[in-house]
């Protein structure tokens, strides 16, 4: 079903229940303007905490804490009818165990009204994933490249090929089995994100993997041609919007140099010439 074709927001149930059918939609999103633009066309829409790379210029996700999840994760909010907001839990929130994992994700789902929260992790995060379903916290999975780790994958490399194939599958098995409604594979050969994909019960949410996957995902600063630190070859530019912002920006400046702007149509006269006289 179309979000268009919706009245409401679909549950994690609901997104569980598209396994095998029309492909799923979603984007990322941090700010209530662009939510408001997706709401239509997307079938949940990630806070991801991709946020800090491409809204605060940070080197990687590390540095993303919780109150900028949580005040990004209301911004969403306020721009969404139709989809669902699934938020990214961010680095720290939640390894340290399932009981850490539980008060950071009520907390993120409580001030911000998320659906759902997405952690990453595939085997070592099973019990986790287990725990917090539990207690009624609908959980993405989120498995392959997982950014949070960048440090010990050894950088945005391809995870998954050769040997390291049986992991990544045992990654996907274990969090199906744990009870995560979906799973993100980022970064994988397409020949394994298609296994996963037909081996697992629940949908597969691709970026970089295939477009076998159950549904894709892209950060919507990528696609739009705003984040221009580096293109991953995942990436397809819809638009080249930054360039776009800033030829308009350039033409701004100029005119304001040369006094062109403001013009007479931008500006007031002392007296309304519409004036209506008094009776």
């Amino acid at each position: 079903m179309s979000a268009t074709a919706r009245k409401t927001a679909p549950s994690a149930e609901d997104i569980r229940a598209r396994k095998g059918k029309t492909p799923i939609v979603s984007l990322t999103a941090y700010t209530t303007p662009m939510a408001r633009l997706m709401d239509a066309h997307c079938d949940f829409v990630l806070v991801g905490d991709s946020v800090g790379m491409v809204l605060h210029g940070l080197p990687s996700t590390l540095g993303v804490t919780m109150e900028m999840m949580i005040l990004h994760g209301q911004a969403v909010a306020r721009g969404l009818q139709l989809a669902m907001m699934v938020i990214d839990m961010p680095f720290g929130s939640y390894e340290e165990g399932p009981q850490q994992a539980f008060r950071n994700a009520a907390r993120l789902m409580a001030e911000t009204g998320a659906g759902a929260v997405k952690l990453e992790g595939g085997v070592e995060m099973a019990d986790t994933i287990r725990f917090l379903v539990a207690r009624g916290i609908p959980v993405m999975a989120h498995i392959g490249l997982t950014p949070q780790s960048v440090n010990t994958l050894g950088g945005y490399k391809v995870q998954g090929r050769d040997k390291q194939a049986a992991t990544v599958m045992a990654d996907a098995r274990a969090v199906a089995d744990a009870g995560a409604f979906s799973v993100v594979l980022e970064k994988v050969p397409q020949s394994l994100a298609d296994q996963i994909t037909a081996e697992v019960v629940i949908p597969t949410i691709g970026i970089g993997a295939s477009a076998g996957c159950d549904g894709q995902i892209l950060v919507v600063d990528d696609m739009l041609g705003f984040f221009t630190a580096f293109k991953a070859k995942f990436v397809k530019r819809y638009a080249d919007l930054g360039a776009e912002a800033e030829a308009a920006i350039a033409t701004y400046a100029a005119e304001v140099r040369t006094r062109a702007f403001p013009a007479a149509e931008h500006v007031f006269a002392d007296q309304s010439p519409n004036k209506s006289a008094k009776t």
